[in-house]
């Protein structure tokens, strides 16, 4: 790959989002970095009580996110970052054109058991369905690709990195 993408690899709390974000940076031989590392202490704060951000609290989040994925244009990267909005996601775009957002999928029952079995995590399964409610999925009009976590990370990478790998690098007509 010439120019690797910036990719956000976004979607619902215990999706999967670090899991598949690590696997598709090594794959992709870029940085990765951990959307939850940029949140203030106040939104972690506010988060680890189960309340959820309003936009206000995520603005500033977005922001550096998008810092980070602008200093990465044209050598690539992977991000975690929830984007559960079309807003959220053009603020990001704006930052950083060209991103390419991986939208981690799954059935509501199969996330939050997964987020009942994680360890050490600041967001309670409590907050799964005010997230899931936020939610916008891609339009058809925002590169991306839609990838279910019903298998194991080691399979839900691969169809990630196929669609990073397709985008990149689209057919001739």
């Amino acid at each position: 790959m010439a120019h690797p993408p910036v990719v956000v690899v976004m979607g619902v709390t215990g999706t999967g989002k670090t899991t598949i974000g690590v696997r598709l940076a090594a794959a992709l031989g870029v940085p990765f970095a951990e959307g939850d590392d940029f949140h203030s202490p106040a939104n972690v704060a506010k988060m680890s009580g189960g309340v959820p951000l309003d936009d206000a609290d995520r603005w500033p989040w977005l922001d550096a996110i998008g810092h980070w994925a602008a200093a990465r244009a044209g050598q690539g990267g992977v991000v975690s970052c929830s984007a559960l909005k079309r807003v959220y996601r053009d603020r990001l775009r704006a930052a950083a054109p060209g991103m390419f957002f991986l939208h981690l999928t799954g059935d509501r029952d199969l996330i939050h058991a997964r987020m009942v079995e994680r360890k050490g995590h600041y967001m309670p399964p409590s907050l799964l369905d005010s997230q899931l409610a936020a939610l916008e999925p891609l339009g058809p009009d925002e590169a991306g690709a839609d990838i279910d976590v019903s298998g194991p990370p080691e399979a839900t990478a691969d169809h990630a990195l196929t669609a990073v790998r397709a985008a990149s690098h689209p057919r001739s007509p």
